[in-house]
């Protein structure tokens, strides 16, 4: 299909993200989480977040919601190595159970450094929920908890994620095929 004048190949689509959120949301509702803060990553998971946060009150569970915004990639497609805190959480996290969820577990660093920094603030639980994992492209080891898909070694765009700050409005997760 054609968006903003690129051809984009879609990997997976708004029913199958849907499903797999709800399946999350019950494994995660099953993990025994007491006292519950989810915290997204901004900006790239905004959206699985929220989708995440909803399947989990249908699951029953009732979690707070906090946010922190971190970068490492810029207007690149390619991680520069360093994390850079952008936007602290407003609230103490010492004694809670977190999940942090992000949009995707490529290289590590970013999810090793957010974790890092709420086990540092006393967290009594830090989980990590990613849409998407990129098993083979880890620089820093991180075990995510709870994985919706494992994905190919493509710049994918699409339900948050964006390239060059385009595309995060798509309800899929799809390939850019051409180039600008």
């Amino acid at each position: 299909m054609r968006i903003r004048g690129r051809s984009i190949r879609v990997i997976f689509d708004a029913v199958t993200i849907a499903a797999r959120n709800d399946a999350l949301a019950a494994e995660i509702t099953g993990a025994g989480y007491r006292d519950l803060l989810v915290v997204s990553i901004l900006k790239g998971s905004f959206v699985f977040a929220a989708d995440l946060i909803r399947a989990l009150h249908r699951a029953g569970l009732t979690p707070e919601v906090e946010f922190i915004s971190v970068a490492s990639y810029g207007t690149g497609t390619t991680s520069s190595g360093k994390v850079d805190l952008l936007r602290d959480l407003d609230n103490d996290v010492s004694g809670r159970d977190v999940l942090l969820v992000d949009d995707i577990l490529e290289s590590g660093r970013t999810l090793g450094f957010t974790r890092e920094l709420l086990v540092k603030r006393g967290a009594h639980r830090v989980g990590i929920a990613v849409l998407l994992e990129k098993p083979d492209k880890a620089v820093q080891p991180v075990h995510p908890d709870f994985v919706g898909f494992t994905c190919p070694d493509l710049f994918v765009v699409g339900y948050g994620m964006d390239q060059a700050h385009a595309f995060r409005e798509l309800p899929f997760i799809g390939v850019i095929e051409d180039e600008a």
